[in-house]
């Protein structure tokens, strides 16, 4: 599949047309570039196949002269996340690059169970009725005993190792000097100071690393874990990792791909003191780990690069994929069941970390997804158009809406409030 079909649709070309002239010399954040791109974080949420969506909205982003410094996602986001901290430095556009990793990969490849976990994969998506699921999911018995999940996640692990080998990383040491790198040698990231008198507009060069997290679920010591920050409680020698591990562990969809694991963990008392710091740790530090899906745990990490004492550079623009809780769940079929008992799990405590902090609402970004299913790996063509037009047009509408100088003052009173308490 060609990507022009997503970039030249019409309608995704009339966003972008409309849009330039709707936010021409609109402020986005306080730093900037020598190509006057302005810079945020970005933090994705996860959501299966949805993901496409997510490529269409950090599109439109880039297509307005918007780049992004520190990046962070969940599942589907870590694929994105990775993919975009993989795909050069910060002040070049990823969102081409990775629309065409996506249109030449059959998405169904990724379903790499034996025939009987696929058979009952493609029932329990077809909407068919209790008793065909049943003896469906009787032939996968074993596959949920012995391995934990249907598919091995073999196929994805070596699709993202080869795409992040296109890009010169074998390993976590290449992919960690890329961030450190930050702009090409070509480019300056500044930070723009307006002075309390006059017009004169200030310039000071930041030295911004940025950062990345993957989120994910160590199920065997019931941890949050992100990657790579926390990657040497894993292993002893981390720079030699694959970094495509990490996306691996964060979108094992529980039964849907078996658990990711990571054996010989390093033991001893300084590696107990690293796992207690980071997670409370009591026992023992176990030799073998498994992870699932991260959004079990924060679906979306949209606090992850948050700090309530100081007002920002830039902001951290979230994207999520649909509205929580906008529909009651009729939980009449074990496929709705399934359904209702992930999304419970991946909403719940991203959902309270928003009630508590409602100036983040300024930052969000809601794609309606429609009706797309997102565990349907066999997306059609069309379907997959329609997830990457309805990202762009949403992109718009948040652009439009965003106000950075009244999200700045939102934060210094926040901010003014945690000092004087």
């Amino acid at each position: 599949m060609d990507k022009r079909k997503f970039t030249e649709n019409g309608e995704v070309l009339a966003i972008i047309k409309d849009l330039k002239e709707q936010i021409k010399g609109k402020k986005f954040s306080d730093i900037i570039d020598d190509n006057n791109c302005q810079y945020v974080d970005l933090v994705q949420e996860g959501g299966g196949v949805l993901g496409i969506a997510l490529v269409g909205y950090v599109y439109v982003l880039e297509q307005m002269g918007i780049r992004f410094l520190s990046l962070a996602g969940t599942s589907a986001g870590s694929i994105n996340t990775m993919l975009m901290a993989a795909a050069g430095t910060c002040d070049i556009q990823k969102s081409e690059w990775i629309l065409e990793c996506l249109c030449n990969k059959n998405l169904y490849d990724f379903v790499d169970g034996d025939h009987d976990a696929r058979e009952f994969i493609d029932a329990l998506l077809s909407d068919a009725g209790n008793l065909k699921l049943i003896m469906k999911g009787c032939q996968v018995v074993d596959n949920f005993k012995d391995d934990l999940g249907l598919n091995p996640g073999n196929n994805f692990h070596q699709w993202m190792t080869n795409l992040l080998s296109q890009k010169g990383i074998k390993n976590y040491a290449d992919l960690r000097a890329l961030r450190e790198k930050g702009v090409s040698d070509k480019n300056k990231l500044y930070r723009i100071n307006l002075p309390n008198h006059g017009d004169k507009i200030e310039y000071t060069r930041v030295d911004h690393w940025s950062q990345m997290a993957i989120i994910t679920a160590d199920i065997t010591t019931e941890s949050k874990i992100i990657f790579p920050k926390m990657i040497d409680l894993f292993y002893s020698n981390p720079d030699v990792q694959n970094p495509a591990d990490f996306v691996r562990a964060s979108m094992s969809i529980p039964l849907f791909f078996t658990p990711f694991k990571i054996t010989n963990i390093p033991s001893g008392v300084d590696a107990w003191n690293k796992w207690n710091d980071a997670t409370c740790l009591r026992t023992s530090v176990p030799s073998e780990v498994m992870f699932m899906d991260g959004g079990i745990i924060s679906n979306f990490p949209i606090d992850i690069f948050h700090e309530n004492m100081n007002v920002p550079a830039s902001p951290t623009f979230g994207i999520k994929l649909g509205y929580d809780k906008n529909e009651i769940n009729k939980n009449e079929k074990f496929s709705n069941l399934i359904s209702s008992m992930f999304d419970t799990a991946r909403y719940g405590y991203d959902y309270e970390f928003l009630q508590k902090n409602p100036d983040f609402k300024n930052l969000i970004g809601y794609i309606d997804t429609g009706s797309h299913n997102w565990l349907n790996f066999n997306l059609t063509d069309d379907a997959k158009i329609d997830l990457f037009i309805r990202g762009a047009q949403n992109a718009a509408v948040f652009l439009n809406r965003f106000n950075w100088e009244e999200y700045k003052k939102i934060r210094k009173a926040k901010s003014n409030y945690y000092k004087s308490v």
